[in-house]
């Protein structure tokens, strides 16, 4: 059974980018390192600020298109709910 997430990240000037992958691990270290072309790289998206698991693709998608849709404002009001220091939730699953 896959597992998918959808995510929220940023950079140093508090950019939102919002996403979905079946690979959170994955992912984060593309967008770290620039791996993945286009918005992410350009603007050097590399802070995890959230994530949630969705049970299948179609479901992930569809969130992710909402999260999209959202304000900024809302954006943030969800990320404060469970990450309200804006730590990096990413910052020590690839060890030093």
């Amino acid at each position: 059974m896959y597992q998918f997430y959808v995510y929220i990240m940023t950079n140093k000037s508090g950019t939102l980018y919002v996403g979905v992958t079946n690979s959170i691990l994955q992912r984060v270290h593309q967008h770290r390192n620039g791996l993945v072309n286009g918005f992410t790289k350009k603007y050097r998206i590399t802070r995890l600020l959230y994530f949630e698991t969705v049970r299948d693709v179609s479901s992930a998608i569809a969130r992710e298109k909402i999260l999209k849709g959202w304000t900024r404002k809302r954006k943030l009001d969800l990320i404060r709910q469970t990450n309200p220091e804006w730590e990096d939730l990413a910052a020590d699953w690839y060890g030093q």
